[in-house]
């Protein structure tokens, strides 16, 4: 990975951050940590 794909997916995870701040109070960004949440849990068992 260069560091000109690094610097432009880096600024795509923040602006859809700030996005998820100002128009959805953080909604979506609180979904995805709790199925992320669930995934982790779910792995782990079958470890």
């Amino acid at each position: 990975m260069t560091d000109r794909i690094a610097l432009f997916l880096g600024l795509v995870i923040v602006l859809c951050l700030v996005l998820d701040a100002t128009l959805w109070e953080w909604e979506n960004t609180l979904f995805l940590g709790r199925k992320f949440a669930e995934l982790i849990e779910w792995v782990a068992f079958w470890r």
